[in-house]
């Protein structure tokens, strides 16, 4: 079978070309990120793994923890690294187009991939980060249990959460570029309601309803029930699930209206 540099070009599908165009300027990302650093792979775990330490001390050693599952530093990570990948991708999406405006402008290949490269790029950086929680995980004896199937699952809702987030953002930050500093104060406020240090069935129960349409709540549910089954809601999930949808289909919907008043903007 012919590899991808062996086709020609008038005989790669757009599908095909969109997915290369994609994975050339994800790996770009990865590169120009880490190629002068030292610590290289260690800094996309350092961060989760200082906040986590930082919240592991206060409710165990602090306080008298009432919320989450024993052993808790597992507990954590199983949501916060995530969250990380979450928080990443739509800060950066802030950005997407104010600092390539040059190549952005100059070159033909679908805008949308401007954004879905940065959500790669962060999935990437999560994904590779799974092996802390692994580590963490046997080190304190969590059990992995047969849920941890639905792992790929909460992948999959996320990132299409994140690329409908990013889309809807994106664009919309070139026209109000308070929106950037907005979008850092709502994802502060998003850390705390969403369930992290804490877990939905920590909430009091006239807030649980409300709870799961935060969309991170259903996907958070999943990542933990690797380790904790009683921390799936298929509620939450369900809604995450539609959420998610709908951001995509938002996301999609805005950026095609503004891409032509973008790239005269840029």
């Amino acid at each position: 079978m012919s590899s991808y540099a062996q086709v020609r070009p008038e005989q790669r599908t757009p599908l095909a070309r969109y997915r290369h165009s994609l994975w050339l300027l994800t790996q770009r990302d990865l590169r120009v990120r880490y190629s002068t650093s030292v610590l290289g792979y260690f800094w996309s775990i350092l961060d989760p793994l200082v906040m986590a330490g930082i919240y592991w001390f206060v409710f165990t050693q602090v306080f008298d923890r009432s919320v989450g599952n024993e052993p808790y530093i597992v507990f954590l990570l199983a949501a916060l690294l995530p969250w990380m990948w979450f928080n990443g991708a739509i800060s950066d999406c802030t950005r997407a187009f104010l600092r390539e405006a040059k190549l952005i402008r100059s070159t033909r290949i679908p805008r949308t991939i401007w954004v879905n490269r940065l959500v790669l790029s962060k999935g990437i950086e999560f994904l590779a980060s799974i092996p802390v929680l692994v580590l963490f995980a046997i080190l304190y004896g969590a059990e992995l249990g047969i849920d941890a199937l639905y792992f790929p699952l909460a992948i999959v809702i996320q990132a299409m959460l994140t690329a409908g987030v990013g889309l809807l953002v994106a664009p919309l930050v070139v026209f109000f570029r308070d929106l950037e500093r907005a979008v850092k104060l709502i994802l502060r406020f998003l850390f705390y309601a969403s369930p992290i240090i804490y877990g939905t069935t920590d909430l009091p129960p006239n807030l649980h309803f409300w709870a799961a349409f935060n969309p991170l709540s259903g996907i958070f549910s999943l990542y933990r029930a690797a380790f904790f089954p009683e921390q799936l809601d298929w509620f939450a999930v369900i809604i995450s699930v539609v959420m998610s949808l709908v951001f995509l289909g938002l996301g999609l919907l805005v950026f095609r209206r503004t891409e032509s008043a973008v790239l005269k903007e840029i």
